[in-house]
């Protein structure tokens, strides 16, 4: 059976521009029993055709493989392979990273036996309310489609309805496929047609002609129209297509986390960053557009204010997006489509029409303003004369100065993703990768290493806070042993200090979060050498004195020949004040506190400006 499942897998190709690859990249395993004597065997006996890469970590390995899926646009993709018990259960928070962020991955966790004779196994978690149940049963909510192969016969439907979900644009996601350890050795005469070369390509939603008219009508209504560019434009390659609307129609443009990019930084319709990591610039034009086209984005509380940035009380929403679900969202008029293939047949259908003049000239105004915003927040500053340490903003201002066209950067937890949001300026739609659908702490380290390897030919700069780099560093080993370069810049601010300033906005004590804040016992401090660490795991690595020494250092982290680590002290209090908006959060209603009592207030206010 296992033979069978990788045989198959071999044999998936995708078309992309004329190209023909296949489907799978490789993938990564931890073996142990469950995996090693069954699949294991498969995969070593095919390892030419499909490379298995040994990592330290099976959370780690799976977002590794998510971030490669993500940098080649869902069109290429990797598998995961694990052990029963607790190698399959770590991943789980990567499937339901891949889930939120609709990717591609194939999970493969060993499961334990179907034949049940030698129940309970080492590492089984028995149910007494039901013995089908395994540890494998936990990935079923966080797979779009979840199967256990109990006959080796049973992957003759399971192999193809998982290719189809890996491939549509409209249903991708996660696949969970469960192999009992016994199950991967049984033998079946499996039909040869079964083996033979598959070639896919990635199905275009069409509009619906009655979707599409609606949608039209709508946009010709419009004074003040405003586009969400979401991670559909980007998966859908239609970043051309975009920038030619927004410029045809004058539509300024704002960008999800997972839609930054798209445009050129220069582009005059881009507003740059939407949301509550966004700029005053399209925050401002979101705020009083009349019509709103979001394309390919889930529009998440964090993109929508929680759904009090468009206050326009006459707004109209339309969402362009391969999945239905996403379509109807906020009450919106859906259109059903590839991001590509609707913005052209928008663009046809819209004809000459364009906004007006004066919403044209307020979207420069606004842009212009927010450039000088950033540049102002962004510029190094004198930490002896400010009597702080840099800032997050000034790092990424001095990180992204320094770096040609030819950068990615990671990230995906923390103030980070906010700061880069908001100031990075991306040269291309390769130079920006942040993962904020699920915002794992982790993620960072190993999804560099995917990216790299979907880039080899990128410079891949990760740039991560000490509290994630301690959360899931073991990738960094894993890179420097596949001999894959990743340059990290790692920034010290004792502790989690981003959600130490959301626990102080709401009026909490600082509680928990510092590791210079006594909890409750009485503590000693941890203190962590970066440097050593990093080079532990075989990196080079040095820690700056000063925000101004950045730029020879990432020479010098450029030069190497291997894995690269950049450490550097920043302030936990600072971040960026400018841009950004309301944002719904628990705050307690009954409290002793007046700062906790003032920030309910506020709260209440801020709901009433929910307009769906």
């Amino acid at each position: 059976m296992a033979q069978a499942l990788v045989r198959y897998l071999c044999n998936q190709y995708i078309q992309v521009d004329g190209k023909k690859e296949r489907l799978f990249a490789g993938g990564f395993g931890i073996f142990g029993h469950g995996n090693v004597v069954g699949i294991g065997q498969a995969l070593f006996e095919s390892k030419d055709k499909l490379p298995t890469y040994r990592a330290h970590n099976e959370q780690a390995m799976a977002h590794s493989a998510i971030a490669y899926a993500k940098a080649m646009r869902g069109q290429r993709m990797m598998f995961a392979t694990s052990s029963v018990g607790p190698g399959a259960a770590n991943m789980v928070t990567a499937a339901a990273l891949a889930y939120v962020n609709r990717l591609p991955l194939l999970l493969l966790p060993g499961d334990v036996f179907a034949t049940r004779s030698p129940d309970p196994v080492l590492q089984q978690a028995e149910n007494p309310a039901d013995a089908t149940v395994s540890v494998n049963d936990c990935f079923r909510p966080v797979s779009c489609f979840w199967d256990r192969i109990t006959r080796a016969e049973q992957l003759l439907n399971s192999l193809p309805n998982a290719m189809a979900v890996l491939t549509d644009p409209g249903r991708r996601g996660p696949v969970t496929l469960s192999l009992p350890q016994d199950v991967q050795g049984h033998a079946h005469d499996f039909p040869m047609d079964f083996f033979k070369p598959q070639v896919r390509e990635i199905r275009r939603l069409q509009p619906d002609s009655n979707e599409l008219a609606k949608a039209v009508a709508i946009l010709k209504t419009a004074q003040k129209p405003f586009i969400v560019s979401g991670g559909g434009v980007l998966y859908a390659g239609a970043e051309d297509a975009l920038a030619n609307f927004a410029s045809k129609h004058q539509i300024p443009v704002g960008e999800t986390q997972a839609g930054k990019g798209a445009l050129d930084v220069q582009h005059p319709m881009n507003m740059g960053a939407i949301g509550v990591t966004g700029t005053s610039s399209a925050n401002a034009m979101a705020k009083d557009a009349d019509v709103v086209l979001s394309i390919g984005s889930r529009l998440q509380d964090f993109t929508t204010g929680s759904r009090s940035l468009f206050q326009n009380k006459k707004v109209q929403l339309i969402q362009l997006n391969t999945t239905a679900h996403d379509a109807v969202k906020h009450r919106a008029s859906p259109l059903l489509a590839d991001s590509l293939v609707g913005i052209q047949t928008l663009a046809k259908q819209l004809g000459s029409w364009s906004s007006s003049a004066s919403w044209a000239q307020k979207a420069k105004k606004e842009q212009d303003k927010w450039n000088k915003i950033s540049a102002k927040v962004c510029a190094y500053k004198d930490p002896l004369k400010l009597k702080r340490k840099s800032s997050d903003a000034e790092v990424v201002g001095m990180v992204n100065s320094s770096c040609d066209s030819n950068t990615t950067v990671v990230c995906a937890a923390g103030s980070l993703p906010a700061e880069l949001h908001k100031h990075w300026r991306s040269s291309d739609s390769k130079s920006y990768h942040v993962e904020y659908g699920f915002s794992c702490m982790g993620y960072e380290i190993a999804g560099a290493l995917g990216v790299k390897m979907a880039y080899p030919k990128r410079d891949v700069i990760v740039t991560l806070g000490d509290g994630s780099y301690m959360m899931m560093n073991s990738e960094l080993a894993t890179a420097n042993m596949l001999g894959v370069k990743i340059i990290l810049v790692i920034l010290d601010n004792r502790g989690f200090g981003c959600i130490n300033r959301l626990q102080s906005g709401c009026g909490g004590e600082k509680f928990n979060n510092l590791l210079d804040h006594p909890n409750t016992i009485k503590e000693k401090p941890s203190s962590i050498d970066f440097v050593m660490h990093t080079r532990s795991m075989g990196a080079e690595a040095e820690k700056l004195d000063d925000l101004q020494e950045m730029p020879a250092a990432l020479e010098r982290a450029r030069a190497s020949t291997g894995c690269y680590a950049i450490v550097l002290n920043t302030d936990n209090e600072e971040s960026t004040s400018e841009g950004g908006c309301w944002w719904e959060v628990g705050v307690p209603a009954v409290s002793t506190k007046s700062a906790v009592k003032a920030a309910y207030k506020k709260q209440l206010v801020g709901k009433k400006t929910q307009q769906f």
